[in-house]
């Protein structure tokens, strides 16, 4: 055992006590977060709009603070975007994460000084908590490979702006860099398909232990390893032992991953954006990523089932119950407030506070009041191919309201890497599973609503290429699981 990963197992066991501290005192914690937060932007235009100075406790916060999502803060986003200071936080941000936005064009995710740091210790304390949990710590001595954006940086108004994952490129400790790839210079790479070409060039003689990234972007560079060697991944590299992971559920990429690797490999998630690291997973034996409480970050949740009602309760930390879907709220100390990200999340557990990512409050399939998420359709597709050797590339699922005949249906849009034997079985079993998953959609079938639900066949490749058309392919994008309308499907039909 090598220097370097004796000090890893030291130094994991000094966070995981540390973690303890906060995770053992949830509440407690996270009114301490609430109150550092109010005390320190009392003073800003934000502060003073909405009375900073009269808010005690959580309840006076949500009088005074109402939900909102970006297009609702914009108006103060964008005096941050022109260069004011004192607006949402104190002083200027260091960053502005950029982001694509649903109605408004770019989205400016500001990053502050005090925000930044945990953005960085989220993801090294899931290592850790990783390694103080299994005892693993020779992946130290390897190389490490995060598929993320290019941390070229532009300017504006003073401030630096980029992806996430490439702001997050310019603080990787020091003692990680020449264990770290790719280069500097392939990272830079703009064009996708580009930048993974080089990337499988500079890494396919290494000894590459750690590979990081989301899923669909990570089978890619799998993909053409595998292409370029004709051989598992696993063999290629043959100390990879630890796939780390966020943005979107690793369960339906599991089976191809094995096929592609050749075995089974550890595997880490993340909870990462740009507005906030919310939670990583600190166990291998429990499910669910721990909420981080302590990390500058004021947590609220609104049942989903609730949240388009008018006033909606917004519940604290201490007031959550297990297997509920809670819209999240956040408040942070880069200057979002009342902020809704978008996703919705399940608690696991409660003691300590460990969430699941249920969905997106936008994506969900309810044309007939079924309100189906992205956890259920995943959940679904998961028990379908149990026992089989079907395995999927990618899938999203959209309502037909009006077919040429028949009954409105659920269509399954997948591009698998092997096909059912069966596809009628297949289309019944997932028919079958999804009937578990939402009553809703379950008394819709006995009621003769709907239909059965209707797989469509996407070509290889297909969802890459839409991702390509729309501009998206690569780095933090990812297919939506799940949409109300029929957008996305028109444009993978035509593809």
């Amino acid at each position: 055992m090598s220097i370097k990963s004796i000090a890893a197992k030291i130094f994991a066991q000094k966070i995981y006590k540390k973690t303890q501290l906060w995770a053992n005192n949830p509440v407690e914690t996270q009114k301490k977060v609430l109150q550092k937060l109010i005390k320190d932007a009392k003073q800003t235009q934000f502060g003073i709009d909405h009375h900073f100075d009269q808010i005690k406790n959580e309840k006076d916060f949500a009088k005074q603070v109402p939900v909102r999502d970006y297009e609702a803060l914009k108006p103060y986003v964008d005096k941050v975007v022109k260069g004011e200071e004192n607006v949402l936080w104190k002083g200027k941000p260091l960053y502005f994460a950029k982001t694509s936005g649903t109605t408004s064009g770019a989205k400016y995710i500001p990053l502050t000084k005090e925000s930044m740091p945990y953005h960085i210790e989220a993801a090294r304390n899931a290592i850790l908590h990783y390694i103080h949990e299994t005892g693993k710590a020779d992946f130290v001595d390897g190389k490490m490979i995060f598929l993320q954006g290019s941390p070229i940086l532009e300017e504006k108004n003073g401030v630096k702006l980029g992806r996430l994952s490439g702001i997050v490129a310019h603080f990787v400790p020091k003692y990680l860099q020449k264990n770290r790839m790719p280069s500097w210079e392939t990272n830079c790479i703009e064009d996708w398909e580009t930048k993974v070409n080089a990337i499988v060039e500079e890494t396919y003689n290494e000894n590459m232990a750690v590979i990081s990234g989301i899923p669909s972007w990570v089978q890619m560079y799998f993909e053409k390893l595998h292409q370029k060697g004709g051989k598992p991944v696993g063999e290629i590299f043959k100390n990879f032992n630890l796939f780390i992971y966020g943005g979107v559920n690793y369960e339906p990429y599991r089976a191809k991953f094995e096929n592609l690797i050749g075995r089974k490999v550890d595997s880490i998630e993340l909870f990462p954006a740009s507005e906030g690291f919310f939670a990583y997973q600190d166990s291998q034996k429990e499910k669910g990523m721990l909420l981080l409480l302590n990390s500058g970050i004021f947590y609220e949740f609104i049942k989903s089932d609730e949240f388009y009602s008018q006033n909606p309760k917004r519940y604290t930390i201490g007031e959550v119950e297990l297997g509920v879907n809670y819209v999240l709220i956040i408040s942070t100390n880069a200057g979002l407030w009342g902020y809704n990200i978008g996703d919705t999340v399940q608690f696991t557990s409660l003691k300590p506070y460990r969430i699941i990512v249920s969905g997106r409050i936008k994506h969900y399939i309810s044309a007939f009041g079924e309100h189906v998420i992205g956890k259920e359709v995943e959940s679904a597709l998961q028990e379908a191919i149990i026992g089989t050797t079907i395995r999927i590339n990618e899938f999203t699922v959209a309502p037909q309201i009006n077919p040429a005949a028949g009954l409105p249906y659920h269509e399954w849009f997948i591009e698998f890497e092997n096909e059912p034997e069966d596809s009628v079985s297949f289309a019944e079993a997932l028919d079958n599973a999804m009937r578990k998953q939402n009553m809703y959609y379950d008394d819709l079938i006995v009621g003769k609503v709907l239909q059965k639900v209707v797989v469509t066949k996407v070509v290889k490749n297909g969802f890459q290429d839409y991702m390509k058309s729309i501009g998206k392919l690569g780095g933090q994008n990812k297919i939506p699981r799940l949409s109300n309308d029929r957008n996305i499907v028109d444009l993978l039909k035509s593809k």
